[in-house]
């Protein structure tokens, strides 16, 4: 078993909504929302590419939904803030190069319930997914990725909401935050990274005496200090940066879309991929059932891990970790989780309970998850704590 470290150092960045891995992110995601919009059995699998003026949109789409693909691309570059075609990327003068065709026969058989050989929906791929939960922060989110996601969110608002008290900030941004911990809490924030493109013409320690303001309002008071060590921009300059600066990939940000590298990953990405791929979808439902584990006050943190087959419906495996925070053993607690019927993971049932093929009738987004993290946010439905007093009362009977 996991044991707790007394001690330690730890580090999480974060990048903007503004992030060419990030802009590839959100338009693969506005895809997946309109599509389902209008018709919620839509197939989608949308990948995306943005370099130096261009937008290439690709993948693989079965869905009654009638979009314009292009004008969805250009609306999320420009609502991210990409419009001066001075910087090499604008929404207006970008070419826009669409490829996107059926998903695969061969796919669709392992995931259509009236086609598969159990009349169950299985899932979408093989693999293994995880979710965590930490009552470290009031989120149950790890310290270090909740306060980098913050920072580069709170720079963002600044520049879509003040432009004039702002104007040297441009879209492009990351964040990188170091938290001393002791006995598994976090004690003191030590270290903050900001690279931020911005105007040539920005004054010198403009942006740093931004970002100590942006770290005091986002930051809790109990782990500020005066010895915090601020790297704004160490290179000395971040002029060319976006798409321009760097190509963007959906799907290459998966540790920024977790928890920051605090515990584990299965690989695969989120962004772009409809419910029926258990790569999202279960990462969600772990999420979600970790996260009620830690709120019922069965472990201080908790780990699941679950793995599936293409096309077979009920999950090969479940594992727990408590990090030596358990009050439950771990091994009871899988079963808890599996056999009680308080929890279902097969695909089509993670669905339902989620919500994930109606996200618009419940004031939702999957493009909302496409930047600043897919866990930690109350608007989520796999965010809810609904099933902490349920385990609370099944845990007694074990």
């Amino acid at each position: 078993m996991s044991k707790i470290r007394q001690r330690h150092v730890y580090t999480s960045e974060s990048v903007s909504e503004g992030h060419p891995d990030k802009i590839c992110d959100q338009i693969s995601d506005a895809v997946l929302d309109a599509c389902l919009e209008q018709d919620p059995e839509s197939r989608v699998a949308s990948e995306n590419l943005v370099t130096t003026d261009l937008i290439v949109m690709a993948g693989e789409i079965t869905t009654q939904a009638q979009v314009n693909w292009e004008q969805l691309g250009r609306r999320v570059v420009r609502e991210i803030g990409y419009t001066c075609p001075d910087i090499g990327f604008s929404a207006d003068s970008c070419k826009v190069f669409v490829s996107l065709h059926q998903q695969s026969p061969d796919i669709s058989l392992g995931v259509t319930a009236k086609t598969n050989q159990d009349r169950e929906q299985g899932a979408g791929d093989q693999g293994m997914m995880y979710g965590y939960a930490s009552n470290e922060t009031e989120q149950l989110m790890p310290a270090t990725i909740l306060y980098a996601h913050n920072i580069v969110r709170r720079l963002a608002e600044l520049r879509h909401r003040q432009p004039k008290k702002y104007p040297y900030l441009r879209p492009d941004a990351k964040s990188q935050v170091s938290f001393l911990y002791d006995n598994g809490k976090p004690v003191e924030l030590q270290t903050v990274v900001v690279s931020h493109q911005h105007r040539p013409d920005m004054p010198k320690d403009w942006l740093l005496e931004v970002v100590r303001d942006v770290v005091a309002r986002e930051v809790p008071k109990r782990f500020l200090h005066d010895r915090i060590q601020y790297l704004i921009n160490p290179t000395g300059r971040f002029v060319v940066g976006g798409p321009h600066g760097d190509t963007g990939l959906t799907g290459r940000k998966i540790i920024v879309d977790t928890y920051g590298g605090v515990g584990c990953h299965g690989g695969g990405a989120f962004s772009g991929k409809d419910p029926s791929k258990v790569d999202r979808s279960a990462a969600y439902m772990c999420r979600y059932v970790a996260k009620n584990i830690v709120a019922a006050g069965l472990a201080g943190k908790c780990e699941l891990q679950v793995a599936y087959a293409i096309g077979v419906a009920r999950p090969l495996s479940l594992n727990v970790e408590t990090f030596g925070t358990g009050v439950v053993d771990e091994l009871r607690l899988g079963q808890l989780i599996f056999d009680s019927g308080l929890f279902d993971f097969r695909p089509a049932e993670i669905i339902r309970k989620l919500g994930l093929k109606t996200p618009h009738k419940n004031g939702w987004c999957y493009r909302e998850a496409a930047a600043y993290g897919h866990f930690g946010r109350e608007q989520f439905p796999w965010e809810k704590t609904d099933m902490a007093d349920a385990l609370r009362t099944a845990a007694k009977g074990i």
